[in-house]
């Protein structure tokens, strides 16, 4: 592609993983509102917090037909439309079931942009997919950050203190970002030979490659959802609910500069083994910190764990389209992202259990720490000198 063409692709990567989180992260903020206004229980809280993830794992192998059908662009582009306009219906009557639906819809429509955006990285940045990747986990970072930042000291004064409306207005970049994206991206070349049958979107289930990249992509996330989840129990439990504020926004605010650094040099990490170890193994000492510590010093090791899972996470996400067949990739991230998210609950799930078990808040890190072996010890089983197609 052309230079101005080449920065265009980029920038709509940018702006589509931005598109991955905006939504999402708007709810935090206004949590406790939404919580006096509809009654809502601890156990309530609890699955609206959590219907997102799920839906990441449900809906990403769908997104991967309709990629095969309709093209990673135009799936993209419905993703963008679906998880907008769901944002803006969460809010639309106060009722709980709304909520609940309007958050499944919104889910889906992320689910389905997910493995768009990996096949959009092969087709449009070919030579240089660990920093097209590294891109839109840059905007997919700062769309974290945004909502969470700005809603209450900002947009709130200006709503007169309405979720309803403050859910509506993160939806509404989303849909801007669809058109943009729509009339932006760059084109196929007419004169590029066309398939003859639709791709493949079915993935193999069978391929060891498939769920060595789910278990890799796994212990990113569940290391990050886990420590976000049981870091505030930790803390009051040992007597220091003052930290929680900080560690929390240690081990988020701790993944920005993490990815502004890959945008540097995420191209020389392609295809190395030796990153994944390393972030592996620092993210299982930072674990094993916090839990051995309930102080100023657990700030620091979850500081560290945000860092290192930016870049994980990252470096994970590029796998599928470095490995696969150009025709592989969609449906190839598709299982990962529900391999991924999948284990990431279920790890919660199991941390949840043992520290009922036990009656301590610490042991809940054991099973994370577990769950974080699978991208030290699997990456080395991955042939990065040939791409693979599965059956």
């Amino acid at each position: 592609m052309g230079s101005r063409q080449d920065w265009t692709a980029v920038s709509l990567l940018w702006v589509s993983g931005a598109g991955l989180r905006l939504t999402v992260l708007a709810v935090p903020p206004v949590i406790a509102l939404i919580q006096v206004d509809l009654g809502l229980s601890g156990t309530q809280i609890g699955i609206l917090s959590g219907l997102p993830v799920v839906l990441f794992a449900i809906a990403a192998v769908p997104g991967s037909l309709l990629i095969a059908r309709f093209g990673a662009l135009r799936t993209l582009v419905f993703g963008l439309i679906l998880a907008g306009v769901a944002s803006g219906l969460r809010g639309a009557v106060p009722s709980l079931a709304v909520l609940y639906a309007g958050t499944i819809l919104m889910g889906a429509g992320i689910a389905v942009m997910q493995p768009a955006l990996p096949s959009l990285v092969r087709e449009w940045q070919p030579k240089r997919i660990g920093f097209g990747t590294a891109v839109y986990i840059n905007g997919l970072l700062v769309g974290e950050t945004l909502p969470v930042a700005l809603t209450l000291p900002l947009l709130f004064p200006l709503i007169d203190g309405s979720w309803q409306i403050s859910l509506a207005f993160w939806g509404l970049p989303l849909l801007l970002m669809a058109a943009v994206v729509l009339w932006l991206a760059p084109r196929r070349d007419p004169d590029a030979p066309r398939p003859t049958a639709l791709p493949l979107w079915r993935p193999d289930w069978r391929s060891s490659l498939v769920w060595r990249l789910g278990l890799i992509v796994g212990s990113v996330n569940g290391a990050y959802f886990g420590a976000n989840a049981f870091l505030p129990g930790h803390l009051t439990q040992a007597g220091h609910p003052e930290l929680i504020s900080a560690a929390l926004t240690a081990i988020n605010a701790a993944q920005l500069p993490a990815s502004f650094i890959l945008l540097a040099i995420a191209s020389r990490l392609e295809r190395k083994a030796w990153p994944f170890v390393v972030t592996g193994l620092i993210m299982l000492g930072a674990i094993v910190g916090i839990m051995l510590t309930a102080s100023i010093w657990t700030v620091v090791f979850a500081a560290i764990l945000g860092f290192c899972a930016a870049f994980g996470l990252a470096l994970g996400l590029a796998l599928p389209a470095l490995l696969a067949a150009p025709q592989d990739v969609a449906r190839t991230a598709g299982a990962m992202f529900t391999i991924s998210y999948g284990g990431a609950v279920l790890m919660s799930v199991i941390s949840g259990a043992v520290w009922d078990l036990t009656g301590d808040a610490r042991f809940a890190f054991v099973p994370l720490a577990i769950g974080a072996l699978p991208q030290i010890l699997l990456i080395g089983t991955i042939a990065f000198n040939r791409t693979q197609t599965a059956p």
